[in-house]
């Protein structure tokens, strides 16, 4: 059955201005701000994928989408683009539909925004989203030395400006980038968006970003270039806390690509902790999950060889990298065990991509310099002392003081175990979540594993390119 069409509504602030906005959905109350902060709620209902992305958040949300003044179907009178007073339509719009607490998305330009906001009206903020955005418009390249040719394009021919802004922004095919040039010029006026145009190059919430304390989740498009990952992981690493998702895709705009999954893990972020918590005491499974188990292969040799004090070290570094992996990939560390992680994830995706970029990373000489040279036995120039074997298997692993139990993580375990350094093996429900997605793996038949009565296929992920 198709979607009910939204009603597009009103708020005022408290001067008298008005905010148009709609509301949809159901689940935790959710403030999308505006991709580009200029926009057109009647356009965007129009364009399908549009329409189709809004739909997917609905679904688990209670969606509520505004045009800023001086843009879209709010008043065009005004035209105040600084965040201070961006940060007040929030406010008026919230008040509006008494919400008191709410999830804040905030995509593409909206960073400065969100991040202003969730510190400076943290009370009102359950859960903050950053996707493919930045704190300061200087690290985006938008406030560089660029700017002066296209602020004169801007002032001189409208029309011009629009249509390559557009073309270079988005990539997409001439059809596709005239429809955003028509979009951005009935969203906003040459002078409205001359003013957000100057407006935007002094955005800088950078001071602001150690003080966030609300849940974070920092989201980006893996192929973007503008901002690319080292912005989300700087963004991720100044945030308390801050989980990072990197997720496949070329375009910043959300409902390109595969909006389904990016939905998903917007979704999954807000309502933690949102359902209401079980009469039941004995209802503990967690959610469908993907579990990975990490071992470093001769440990204790590795310790023999180089000492305590040189072994110590080099494990510490295969923490951190493991560590830096796991947040970057959307993964949750379940445990450590001396030598190897266990961790969990939402996403088979991400956990399979995990467990590659962490094999080229100890394959591209993570701690070379503590090999002891001379040995027979020592690792050659340039190459790691630690290789790591890997399983990963998929399930409803039953959640406990805050570790993981059951018959799913019994079988990631085994299947780690059965793995040399270097390797990744994978049970077949793994390899049947990712079908489609480009990952090589190697049949290695039915295999026996300690402590279950048949046997398990299982499958080698070809890693090295």
């Amino acid at each position: 059955m198709a979607a009910m069409e939204p009603r597009i509504q009103y708020a005022q602030t408290k001067d008298g201005v008005s905010i148009a906005y709609w509301k949809m959905g159901s689940g935790p109350p959710t403030i999308h701000l505006p991709p580009m902060i200029w926009g057109h709620l009647q356009l965007e209902l129009a364009h399908p994928e549009w329409r189709t992305w809004h739909d997917a958040l609905a679904e688990r949300l209670t969606v509520v989408r505004f045009d800023v003044p001086g843009t879209g179907l709010s008043d065009r009178d005004v035209a105040d683009f600084s965040l201070s007073r961006l940060a007040e339509y929030v406010d008026a719009v919230a008040d509006h539909l008494q919400l008191d607490r709410f999830a804040l998305l905030a995509p593409i330009d909206t960073g400065p925004l969100g991040i202003t906001y969730a510190v400076e009206r943290s009370e009102r903020v359950s859960h903050l989203v950053l996707y493919c955005t930045y704190a300061a418009t200087s690290t985006t390249g938008k406030g560089s030395g660029s700017f002066k040719g296209a602020r004169r394009l801007l002032e001189e021919n409208w029309e011009i400006y629009a249509r390559t802004s557009t073309s270079v922004a988005f990539g997409w095919t001439s059809q596709e980038a005239a429809w955003w040039a028509d979009f951005m010029q009935e969203s906003v006026t040459h002078e409205n968006y001359l003013q957000f145009f100057n407006s935007r190059r002094d955005w800088d919430a950078t001071a602001l970003l150690a003080k966030v304390t609300v849940p974070t989740q920092v989201v980006q498009r893996r192929q973007v270039e503008v901002p690319n990952v080292a912005v989300a992981r700087e963004l991720a690493a100044k945030i308390p806390n801050a989980q990072l998702a990197v997720v496949e895709g070329r375009v910043t705009t959300p409902f390109t690509g595969d909006m389904q999954s990016l939905a998903a893990t917007h979704c999954d972020f807000i309502t933690q902790g949102a359902a209401e918590p079980s009469d039941d005491p004995s209802a503990t499974l967690s959610p469908f999950r993907t579990v990975l188990f990490t071992d470093v292969e001769g440990s204790t040799a590795l310790t023999q060889r180089l000492g305590d004090v040189k072994a110590r070290d080099l494990l510490r570094e295969h923490e951190r990298i493991t560590r830096e992996q796991l947040r970057a990939h959307g993964g949750a560390e379940v445990k450590t065990m001396g030598d190897g992680f266990m961790a969990s994830f939402g996403s088979a995706t991400q956990a399979l991509e995990c467990a590659i970029a962490l094999q080229r990373a100890f394959a591209g000489g993570v701690g070379a310099p503590l090999a002891a040279p001379g040995e027979g036995d020592a690792p050659s120039p340039g190459a790691s002392p630690i290789r790591i074997r890997i399983g990963l298997n998929a399930g409803e692993p039953v959640a406990e003081d805050e570790d993981l139990f059951g018959t799913a993580v019994i079988l990631a375990a085994r299947i780690a175990a059965k793995a040399d350094g270097g390797e990744i093996f994978v049970s077949n429900v793994i390899r049947e979540l990712v079908a489609g997605k480009e990952f090589l793996f190697s049949d290695l038949g039915d295999t026996e594993l300690r402590g279950f009565e048949d046997p398990v296929r299982l499958y080698e992920v070809r890693w090295r390119e």
